[in-house]
């Protein structure tokens, strides 16, 4: 039996998140994680038991993710399997071959790819390593362009919203917060978060874009934060009532939470080289805290 350590590989992943049930794996339901260990599963079936993947972060049912990042932890049997030759063909490297196969076995038109397959560098974990999330939100007021084209990644509201008020709500919850107000409660989790950078901006067709990035969200924190900006963008609120809201750290119904269709994860962060593990080590130990 093989004593050789497993070896890890970076997964970045795209998905439209209309049809699934978020990113965890939940019995009869379907969500990106188990599509994609499934898809593992069955290239891995001689090779030991189903590799298992750790996410950047868990998306809510219905977000959507063009960069969304994954490891997974290979074993040299599994390894070999990758490397086997097929047929006349040059066998291609493991992260190669496994990119391929993932995406042979998802379709050739499904809504979850991998979009590159590498060997992760050293003390790399694709969640505890992450310095930040950037997320997009996507909303179109009365005076957008309503593109039928877009619906699965854009929510509709029938008001007229005031951008430069939204913006300057936007801009007064910036730093090291508690955002319980704006999160919904889950045990033993702590809601403090920074949020690093807020924004908006009207786009030529009308659609407004909601930018987000923090070192990590809460559940449902970026659809409530934007949900709190709509209600100041249709004059409900003012800019300064969101800090407020903040600073109470309890739920209200002041304002609702955006439906998940207009979330989309545009990119992870990480340090690099030896900051990778130092990073995981102190994000470790903060969340054990």
């Amino acid at each position: 039996m093989s004593t050789e350590p497993s070896r890890r590989y970076r997964l970045d992943i795209a998905y439209q998140g209309t049809d699934f049930n978020g990113w965890g794996r939940q019995p009869d339901q379907r969500t990106v994680q188990g599509t994609l260990e499934d898809a593992l599963a069955t290239i891995f079936r001689r090779a030991g038991d189903p590799p298992l993947l750790t996410v950047a972060g868990r998306t809510d049912a219905g977000v959507h993710a063009v960069g969304q990042v994954a490891h997974v932890d290979l074993s040299p049997a599994q390894e070999a399997v990758l490397r086997k030759p097929h047929g006349k063909r040059p066998p291609l490297s493991a992260e190669e071959a496994l990119g391929r196969r993932l995406n042979g076995i998802l379709g050739p038109v499904s809504d979850v790819v991998v979009l590159s397959a590498s060997i992760a560098p050293e003390g790399f974990d694709a969640r505890f390593s992450a310095l930040w999330r950037h997320y997009e939100y996507r909303v179109a007021d009365r005076t957008s362009l309503r593109d039928p084209l877009q619906r699965h990644r854009t929510a509709w509201v029938s008001s007229d919203l005031d951008e430069v008020s939204m913006d300057m709500g936007a801009h007064g919850l910036l730093g090291l917060h508690d955002f319980a107000s704006y999160c919904k409660a889950r045990e033993g989790a702590t809601t403090i978060r920074t949020l690093q950078s807020f924004s908006w901006r009207r786009e030529p067709h009308g659609v407004l874009i909601a930018d987000l990035t923090a070192d990590a969200f809460c559940h449902s924190m970026v659809r409530a934060l934007v949900g709190a900006c709509v209600e100041v963008g249709e004059g409900k609120l003012g800019p300064g009532d969101l800090v407020s809201l903040r600073d109470e750290k309890q739920r209200t119904s002041a304002f609702k939470v955006m439906p998940a269709r207009g979330l989309t994860l545009l990119e992870v962060g990480y340090p690099e080289g030896a900051e990778l593990a130092l990073r995981a080590e102190r994000t470790r130990a903060l969340r054990e805290l």
